[in-house]
């Protein structure tokens, strides 16, 4: 009977977080489908009464005068800069982390940097502005990926530092008595092992770039450059705002996360279970 009672209080609680995540989801879908009308009677309804998609196809056209020329503009510089800061921050942070893990002494450099991350970014503005500056590199897309991987590498670096701490080193050892290099031993033998640790570092950094607004406010002046979350806000600046048309946008901006989720999920499943089967 005790065990009844669990396993019900435990599918309700998995119940009340699915509805705690899902019901904002829900509700945002429903106002971007409705009416004007809809949105402002009074009392609320939860249903509307006149589905209305037009403000998808709005969105996703490049007809002049359509926010779909600003929406889907700013959604492919998210993606450029999300995804050229989490490569290069990827790439950096895997042999520095694995310098940290296999050669004690260094640990003041990875505190240090964990201690500047810790900083808040209003700090760094000025000295980032006048480096960009001088580098003609504000309103660029090459701009904000140096500026979001001083942001994602430290802490990339600390969450691989910690799955290598994680692994036998014995293995490694075996491979250079086998006559590998040290970074053929990384390749072959520690990113393998590894290789649920990237997945989601990857992930991680990916969504540190891809929700970041500050800096993307700061240092874009125009759609060249603009990312997402600055377009979504340039959304609501105007006088009559279009309540419906911003709950569309938050519904097709939070598309890209949920498939790179997904495709990393499957890695992480790949990589958990190619593991175990290795020994």
């Amino acid at each position: 009977m005790k065990q009844k009672i669990r396993l019900i209080l435990r599918y309700l609680a998995a119940l009340v977080l699915a509805a705690s995540i899902l019901a904002p989801l829900v509700w945002m879908f429903l106002m971007s489908v409705s009416s004007a009308a809809d949105l402002t009677r009074i009392p609320l309804e939860w249903l509307p009464r006149h589905w209305d998609f037009s403000r998808y196809a709005s969105l996703l056209t490049l007809q002049t005068g359509q926010p779909g020329a600003l929406f889907l503009h700013a959604l492919g510089n998210s993606l450029l800069v999300a995804c050229g800061a989490t490569l290069i921050s990827l790439l950096l942070a895997i042999p520095a982390a694995y310098s940290f893990s296999r050669y004690p002494g260094r640990d003041g450099w990875l505190f240090g940097s964990l201690a500047i991350y810790m900083v808040p970014p209003v700090a760094f503005v000025l000295p980032l502005y006048f480096i960009l500056q001088q580098l003609s590199l504000l309103n660029t897309h090459l701009g904000l990926i140096l500026v979001y991987c001083s942001m994602i590498l430290p802490f990339l670096t600390w969450m691989l530092k910690n799955q290598f701490d994680a692994l036998p080193i014995d293995i490694e050892q075996a491979a250079r008595l086998d006559g590998l290099r040290y970074w053929q031993v990384l390749l072959r033998i520690t990113l393998p092992l590894a290789k649920p640790a990237l997945g989601a570092s990857a992930m991680f950094g990916w969504l540190l770039a891809w929700d970041e607004f500050f800096y993307a406010l700061l240092f874009t002046n125009n759609i060249d450059a603009q990312t997402l979350p600055v377009t979504i806000a340039g959304f609501t600046a105007g006088r009559a705002t279009d309540d419906g048309l911003i709950a569309a946008v938050g519904i097709l901006a939070a598309i890209p996360p949920l498939f790179i989720a997904l495709w990393l999920q499957k890695t992480l499943v790949s990589g958990l279970t190619a593991g175990g089967s290795k020994g």
